[in-house]
């Protein structure tokens, strides 16, 4: 379904993630997920694609910076998720 490409950052164990993931998933939309729970180079790029950011997930579609979990349960809701995911 998805027309841009989907990344996300994660830790271990966070339950944010967990969510945001299975929203993903059952919509069928697969994604690079990036795990930055030891840090390193990942998270460094998380950090510069979304200054400010410290909490995980931050989830991106193509350029756009949709946010956290909440963010995206949100665009789910108003009905504006599908058509970010179809570019």
């Amino acid at each position: 379904m998805s027309a841009s490409e989907v990344v996300i950052y994660t830790k271990f164990g966070c339950g944010f993630c967990y969510r945001a993931k299975r929203l993903l998933e059952s919509k069928g939309v697969a994604f690079a997920e990036h795990d930055i729970t030891m840090g390193g180079p990942k998270r460094d790029e998380m950090l510069q694609r979304a200054p400010g950011a410290r909490t995980v997930p931050q989830i991106f579609v193509g350029q756009t910076h949709v946010g956290g979990s909440d963010d995206l349960h949100a665009l789910e809701r108003e009905g504006k998720l599908d058509a970010l995911l179809a570019g």
